[in-house]
């Protein structure tokens, strides 16, 4: 979700491509004024992806977003004005053949519900996005996903679960109000995490107070631990520890800060010993192994080469260089089944380039 004033367009735009540019599928953005909703149709023309439309308590925002062209709406049907209101837009995402997210929020249940959130609040929460969804299906209108977002990240994942078995609808998953990137990318992690993980779960938000292309990184590293998705490199590093002489982390942030001009997906690993080093190299499709005074580099499950460790970074990007210019071609092999240690010391009596 955008964090501009909608209203300022070029701002607004400028923040939707860098978010294209890291991955962003579909953006949402804040309509809380008149002129936010009339700078809608130019924000739709500018943008490369889909534009939401985040719109609360005022249902012509929502049919002056329809009017511009927005992609989808998010509404609550309980704060939009009531029953008429909600069949208002309804009927112009009819007209539109636009879909609508609705949903419920941990932080502004209906004050019906504040008793079993009281006792529930995941029930709480599945229960104030069931009434939405009777009266959406009362309307004849099923064009919809549902959210019910908590901070709390074991309500959230219960009340997702609680609602995937109750209705036939895609359900857009978050963390709500998860902070910032240090403590809500983990929460974020967990949260969505654990609901992909049991198959639940169609569109996805990482909330943090942060830049919003912060939320779009956090969000595919959660797709790509999951192997869900793919985009640009995975790199793999040894934890730090007392068996490191190489100082990998310092060999870690270096090729993590390089790994980011590449687009292409592909595995790195860098590695500090010789207990598990070797065999994460070689499920990696490159692989470093920092040494004193010496590095080797590792390809595909086999060791290259041995070079001096002034150079080790440098001469791995230059492998993997050479590697996309071919085509990335991917030789069919199997997990090395020598020991590590054993590994380890036939690289050693590699000479030195």
């Amino acid at each position: 979700m955008t964090l501009t004033k909608t209203h300022d367009v070029p701002a607004t735009t400028a923040q939707i491509a860098a978010l294209a540019s890291a991955g962003c599928e579909v953006v949402r953005v804040a309509v809380p004024k008149l002129e936010d909703a009339n700078a809608l149709a130019r924000i739709v023309a500018f943008s490369p992806i889909p534009v939401i439309a985040d719109i609360h308590f005022n249902a012509s925002l929502a049919l002056k977003a329809i009017e511009a062209g927005v992609q989808a709406v998010r509404i609550n049907p309980g704060n939009i004005g009531g029953d008429d209101k909600v069949a208002e837009v309804v009927a112009a995402a009819k007209k539109a053949g636009i879909p609508m997210r609705i949903g419920a929020n941990g932080g502004s249940l209906p004050k019906h519900l504040e008793d079993l959130a009281a006792e529930d609040q995941a029930e709480a929460l599945v229960e104030a996005a069931l009434e939405e969804v009777r009266l959406l299906e009362k309307l004849d209108f099923r064009d919809f996903k549902i959210s019910v977002k908590s901070s709390h990240v074991p309500t959230m994942i219960r009340a997702y679960r609680m609602l995937a078995a109750k209705v036939p609808y895609p359900l857009h998953l978050g963390v709500t109000e998860a902070g910032p990137p240090s403590t809500g990318a983990i929460k974020s992690a967990v949260g969505i995490g654990s609901l992909l993980a049991d198959g639940i779960g169609d569109t996805i938000r990482v909330s943090l107070t942060a830049d919003p292309v912060d939320e779009v990184k956090v969000a595919w590293e959660i797709l790509k631990a999951l192997g869900l998705r793919e985009r640009g490199p995975v790199l793999i590093a040894c934890p730090s520890c007392g068996r490191d002489n190489v100082g990998v982390q310092g060999l870690a942030e270096e090729v993590e800060r390089r790994l980011a001009e590449y687009p292409e997906h592909f595995e790195v690993a860098v590695l500090g010993c010789a207990v598990n080093g070797p065999g994460e190299s070689g499920d990696a499709d490159f692989g470093i192994a920092g040494g004193r005074d010496v590095g080797f580099i590792y390809a595909h499950g086999k060791v290259l080469r041995k070079v001096e460790a002034s150079i080790l970074i440098d001469e791995l990007f230059r492998e993997v260089d050479a590697w996309i210019a071919e085509g990335m071609p991917r030789p069919e092999r199997r997990r090395a089944a020598k020991p590590a240690a054993l590994a380890m010391a036939e690289a050693s009596a590699i000479p030195l380039e």
